[in-house]
């Protein structure tokens, strides 16, 4: 039997009621606890507490501790998630057993696990098979999803023949245990202990302190990472980028970038950006040790970045009134227009389009003789220089006023029935159907100013 076949899962048995399955009650509260991972997770950190009470903490041990949380973090972030969950580089193999060995000192399972359930988020996030989703809660997305006892069979299903084929990843799995007792404990023990006699410090600080700290920044990214920040790639999911996550784990805190480019191996793409998982990355590449590190084109990068600028911009958009559309405005005749204006209707013509100023009338800025002279005639050279060159919020508040548009002779109404039949229209519209009126571009704007005729 080859080693991918013995470490694929065994399948599950359709047929058991899994406890998930059944409903929460006092009595059978405790059967959907996870006690393992309640145990490794809360209660191992909760005795390290207890014993830092009287275990003082030395400035060696603390340096120590710092400098193996980032190793073990970087075996997390560098390694568990950009390299084997998302193939987001390549590394040689000291680089693998490097990173092996450190994600395994963070105590967060193996990387075939681990690797697992990431690509199923991705895959499946914010639904039912996401094994973390924030939909469940923020709590549940950091802490509930391994304290609680999951149904293997709504998790999403996902490939790792990769995984199973990289001898790296098979041995940790095999090995994991004993990889956690080495790197999670007994190293930083051993360090702290023989380099400067602090042995139960190193344990204590180095050791379940550490890797309580490692733990919980990563759990951040499931949780943190789906809830607080901006969304300036797409908005349909929860992910989102915010430098405290990132300050956080390590530089995945630009999840939004992620989850639109998970083969990329950067998550902050902005040299002011803090990524220090990137800058490992890329230091690798010099050395050697790492290889085909994969960016998505900028142009594609650029592309999604507008279009979800757009989409915002569409949102707001849909919120003012921009007057009533034109192909939704009546026609009217000329002689009619005319008519309605001696009966003191306060109808103007600009363009073609019919505007009810009467209640304007009295604010107008240029007086309400000036505007009055308009009334039942052409207004278009008048709106546009013959009298005042109106300025560009002019144009935006007459087109909120619309009633009509006049029959023939005129460009709406050409507009009008091309929409009707189906022609080319020269409009651009937004993600709401709504045609977009750029500044400059109302149809009551006349590109440049029409000359009048000078003095007699």
């Amino acid at each position: 039997m080859s080693a991918s076949t013995a470490e694929r899962p065994r399948p599950a048995d359709t047929k058991k009621v899994h406890i998930t399955e059944t409903k929460m009650t006092l009595k059978n509260w405790y059967k959907h606890v996870n006690w393992l991972n309640v145990t490794f997770i809360l209660g191992v950190p909760i005795y390290g507490v207890v014993q830092s009470l009287w275990v003082p903490l030395q400035l060696k041990t603390a340096v120590w501790a710092v400098l193996y949380y980032f190793y073990t973090g970087l075996g997390i972030t560098a390694g568990y998630h950009r390299l084997w969950a998302h193939s987001a580089y390549s590394a040689t193999l000291p680089l693998k057993i490097f990173l092996a060995a450190a994600g395994g000192g963070a105590v967060e399972g193996s990387i075939r696990w681990w690797a697992r359930d990431h690509r199923a988020h991705h895959r499946y996030t914010d639904t039912e098979k996401d094994p973390y989703s924030v939909r469940k809660g923020l709590l549940y997305s950091h802490l509930g999803w391994m304290v609680m006892k999951q149904n293997p069979k709504r998790i999403g299903r996902t490939d790792i023949t990769d995984l199973n084929d990289d001898p790296i990843v098979v041995w940790q799995h095999r090995n994991f245990l004993k990889v956690v007792v080495v790197m999670g404990l007994l190293f930083p023990t051993c360090v702290a202990g023989l380099g400067w006699g602090d042995w139960f410090g190193g344990f204590i600080y180095a050791g379940i302190l550490r890797v309580f700290f490692v733990q919980q920044a990563t759990f951040c990214v499931n949780s943190l990472a789906h809830w607080l920040g901006d969304q300036p790639f797409d908005d349909r999911n929860s992910p989102r980028d915010h430098v405290i996550t990132a300050l956080v784990t390590l530089g995945e805190g630009y999840h939004n970038f992620h989850h639109e480019f998970p083969s990329d191996y950067r998550n902050a793409i902005e040299w002011h950006q803090y990524d220090p998982t990137k800058w490992f990355i890329w230091v690798c590449k010099q050395l050697g040790l790492a290889y085909d590190l994969k960016q998505f084109r900028s142009n594609e990068i650029e592309k999604g970045r507008l279009q979800q600028l757009q989409k915002k911009l569409d949102s707001r958009r849909a919120k003012l009134d921009w007057g009533v559309p034109l192909d939704q405005l009546p026609v009217m005749e000329w002689d009619d227009y005319v008519e309605q204006a001696k009966n003191g209707r306060g109808l103007i013509a600009i363009a073609g389009v019919v505007h009810d100023v009467t209640d304007f009338i009295k604010d107008h800025p240029g007086g309400k003789a000036m505007i009055s002279s308009g009334l039942g005639k052409d207004a278009t050279a008048m709106f546009n220089g013959g009298v005042y060159y109106h300025s560009n919020a002019a144009h935006n508040l007459l087109s909120t006023m619309r009633v009509g548009v006049i029959r023939g002779g005129c460009e709406v109404e050409i507009w009008k029935r091309s929409q009707k039949e189906n022609s080319n229209v020269d409009y651009v519209r937004d993600a709401n159907g709504q045609r977009i009126v750029r500044a400059g571009e109302q149809v009551t704007k006349i590109p440049e100013p029409i000359a009048t005729a000078g003095a007699a």
